[in-house]
Order: structure tokens, then C-alpha cells, then sequence
């Protein structure tokens, strides 16, 4: 079985003051199935359940029932991977539990019977950390971390931007010595978030080396602020200006925040679009679509396959900001959400493909917090590309297959600045692709800017 993707390289994870963006707690939402036009399953209790009884209250028992209960009336699969579900209430009621530590083990063991790693426990910490990823906003002091392969140190990817990180000076490359006095020297990123983590208002005291001042001691306040999904900028390519847009993950402002990157790119005449979801674990269902919809005037983009059968197909609604040409670069961490995104733009022929085979995720799960604080993930359906193929372990095929060899993706992972540049084979393909697009800028049929809906 394939373990989970992970978000970025096996060293490097995204900070944000305490919310951990690990892939872990992260796929959960990777698709949700809560928007408008998706509504999440009913929580409704079938014919066949029985409600807790009044003597579960306050004890672990309780939240026992709880995930039995969901898992009951929402699994994709009701022959619960071949498992009497029924009995298992009763042999899990049976159990005394001196404390939730043990109900959660039971809890845990029960779910991995089922067969599905996306259907999982989350610890209330867990759970937390996944709310704030998945809103997009988070109480921190605003810094992108990852630890150095080769000298464990903690350095700073970057600092948010507008983040108080940012006004105090703090700049990528710098090295993060102490955090409230304590070393960092053998913390993991885990540790850290938990020591960068507090009230609004609060402060945090980090001593910082850098390169040019030395080592200096920077008090920062902690601010709850958005969490920057999508990032982009403009990169003249020989005669023609392209338009770079990565998406990290899809949070519930990823597609406000592309909706901006599209418009303020198209602004400086741009002849074309990448659009990189390399390393994009996956996020919230809606947040997908919507962006797809911003690309596509016309066309299906996802059909979302329930365990009663039912097929809820998702399509373009002819609000697209451009029609440039676009290409999207994927590799073997693009997952879920991404995959909806990647597979609808090419199956329509809206963009060419580049990378690798992406993930294989095709599944969609609902999350739901419990009484105790804790969560679950339950899958509840399948999703299918257009054409209806199964993606699932299987992955979307590029366009253009391109690998990287090891000393490329060791310089890719080793220095994140370096995505989208020259240096970045995937991207010098995606731009050789876009200048055989610009050829043709003199034929009366090229694709044009659309205006801004």
C-alpha cells in the first residue's frame, strides 16, 4: 500500500507559527465534500443504528459510538471491506476504557479494518491543526520553516508576507538558534510549531543568525492572519512574459487568492500561464472547482460517485478569467484535489500536462469534529476525472512525461527558491511549450485575455 504523499520533501514542512501542514492530518479535506453545490453527506443514522445509550455520556465509550455511528451511515463501501460492522459496536461497547488514550487505540485498530488509510482518527491536536489548515488562517508570527538536511539546523524558507516575521527583518536562508530560549538544535519541525504556538497578542522571543548581522534576538507578537495558499509572480522568458502561479494546497482562500494571481498577471500582458501544483497534497473539494472554472469556459470538470450509486457531475459554468494558453506541472505528490484540477484542465485540452504521474488519490472524505474535540475522516465517495477513468492508485498521466534525476530533485528539494526558474526542468519545459503557443500570437484564432468577471 502506498503511503501518504508528502507535502513537500522529506525534510521540510510548513510552519506558520503552529499549524503544521503535514500531509498527515492534511489529505483529509483532499477532496472534502462540504461546498453548495456538494453538500456533505447526511449524518442522519440509518435504520440499522441504534443511538447511544444515556449511560455513554462523558465516557470514552462515547465517542467510541460516535465513529461507529458515522462510519455506519457514511462509508463508500457498505460491505465495510467484507467486516461485520454491527458486531463490531458490540465488541467495542464491550470494552472498559480507563481514559480516551485507550478508547482512541480501540478506535484507531477498529478503523484500519476497513482497509481505507483515508478514513482516520484525529486526536483533538490533530483536529485542530487540520481546522486551521483547512480555513486558511492561523495565529502565528507568519514563518515558512524547514529543517537542513545536511546540518539539522532550522532555517527560514520565508517570511509571510505582511507577517510580523517579516517586519522584524527576517529573511529566507536565516537560521532559527533559540525559540523562547530554548535551543533548537535537536527539536523537530513538530517541536517547534508547538513552541511557536500561542494567544493572539502574545509574544514569541527567537534568536536568529543571519548572514548579514550575525546572531540577534527578534521579539515578535503572535497575529491571526491568512495563510498564503498561492503564490506568483511575472518571469520574462526571452520575448515572451509568462505568468507563474503555485498552489501549495486548497484552502478555503486558495480560489480567491488565484482568482488575484490570474488577474494581476493578465494586468502585465502576459502571453501565457504556469501553473504549478508539484508537492499539492490536496484540500477542500470546492476550493478545486472553483479554480477550474477560472481556467475553463466550458466543459465537465469532476463526477463525484456516492456508496448509493449516485453521480454528482460538476461542470464549467462559463465564468473563465482567460483563455491564454496554460500549462500545469504535477509529479508524484500532485494528489487529490490537484488531481481533479490537473485531470479536468487536460482532459478538456485547456492545458498541456508536464511532470510526472501524479498520485492517485480518488477518493473524497467527509470531516467531522466529536464531541470530545477530536475528529474523523470518513470516506464517503469516489471522484472520476471527465472521462470517467479510474485514477485511483493509478494517477493522471502528464502530457509530457519529463523525470527529474536524483541531483535535480535533490536541488529542487535542497533550495524551494529555485522552483520555476531555469533551473527547474519542468518549468523550461512548460515555457518551451508556451513559446510554441506564442508563434502562432499573429493568427486571428490564438487565444486572447477575457475579461475579468
Amino acid at each position: 500500500m502506498k503511503q501518504f504523499p508528502r507535502l513537500s520533501c522529506l525534510c521540510q514542512k510548513l510552519l506558520f507559527g503552529g499549524a503544521i501542514a503535514t500531509l498527515a492530518v492534511g489529505s483529509l479535506l483532499a477532496p472534502a465534500s462540504s461546498s453548495s453545490s456538494l453538500p456533505t453527506p447526511s449524518r442522519e443514522r440509518s435504520e440499522t443504528q441504534e443511538k447511544p445509550s444515556n449511560t455513554l455520556d462523558n465516557s470514552p465509550k462515547a465517542v467510541v459510538d460516535e465513529v461507529w455511528q458515522l462510519v455506519n451511515s457514511e462509508f463508500v463501501d457498505k460491505e465495510f471491506n467484507h467486516r461485520d460492522w454491527q458486531k463490531k459496536r458490540q465488541e467495542l461497547l464491550s470494552r472498559d476504557y480507563a481514559n480516551p488514550k485507550q478508547a482512541y487505540k480501540a478506535i484507531q485498530d477498529a478503523l484500519q479494518e476497513l482497509g481505507d488509510p483515508y478514513t482516520r482518527f484525529l486526536a483533538p491536536d490533530e483536529f485542530k491543526m487540520l481546522t486551521s489548515q483547512t480555513s486558511g488562517e492561523f495565529t502565528g508570527v507568519g514563518l515558512r520553516l524547514a529543517v537542513d538536511k545536511r546540518t539539522s539546523d532550522l532555517i527560514v524558507i520565508e517570511p509571510i508576507k505582511n507577517s510580523p516575521a517579516m517586519k522584524a527583518g527576517i529573511k529566507p536562508g536565516d537560521r532559527i538558534l533559540r525559540i523562547n530560549g530554548k535551543p533548537t538544535a535537536l527539536m523537530s519541525l513538530e517541536e517547534a510549531s508547538k513552541e511557536l504556538e500561542g494567544e493572539v497578542g502574545s509574544q514569541v522571543n527567537l534568536q536568529v543568525a543571519q548572514k548579514d548581522k550575525g546572531i540577534v534576538d527578534v521579539s515578535l507578537t503572535r497575529v491571526e492572519m491568512e495563510v498564503p495558499s498561492v503564490s506568483y509572480n511575472l518571469r520574462q522568458e526571452g520575448q515572451i512574459k509568462v505568468g507563474y502561479i503555485k498552489i501549495d494546497d486548497f484552502s478555503s482562500h486558495a480560489a480567491e487568492q488565484t482568482k488575484q494571481a490570474i488577474e494581476d498577471l493578465g494586468k502585465q500582458q502576459v502571453k501565457g500561464y504556469v501553473l504549478d501544483l508539484r508537492g499539492n497534497p490536496g484540500g477542500l473539494l470546492f476550493a478545486s472547482v472553483d479554480i477550474a472554472r477560472m481556467w475553463m469556459e466550458k466543459g465537465d470538470i469532476v463526477h463525484i460517485i456516492d456508496r448509493q450509486g449516485g453521480d454528482r457531475k460538476t461542470s464549467a459554468n462559463g465564468t473563465a478569467l482567460t483563455n491564454l494558453p496554460l500549462v500545469v506541472l504535477v509529479d508524484d505528490r500532485s494528489a487529490s484535489a490537484s488531481e481533479i484540477l490537473a485531470g479536468a484542465l487536460k482532459e478538456n485540452k485547456r492545458a498541456t500536462v508536464v511532470g510526472t504521474t501524479t498520485y492517485g488519490k480518488g477518493t473524497v472524505q467527509s470531516v467531522h469534529e466529536l464531541s470530545d474535540g477530536s475528529g474523523l475522516a470518513v470516506t464517503v465517495a469516489r471522484y472520476y476525472p471527465p472521462s470517467m477513468t479510474d485514477i485511483n492508485h493509478k494517477g493522471i498521466k502528464p502530457d509530457i512525461n519529463l523525470d527529474l534525476t536524483m541531483e535535480q530533485q535533490l536541488r529542487l528539494k535542497n533550495d524551494p527558491s529555485l522552483m520555476g526558474t531555469g533551473a527547474d526542468p519542468h518549468y523550461e519545459r512548460a515555457v518551451s511549450v508556451l513559446r510554441t503557443h506564442n508563434l502562432s500570437r499573429n493568427n486571428p484564432s490564438s487565444p486572447q485575455p477575457m475579461s475579468s468577471r
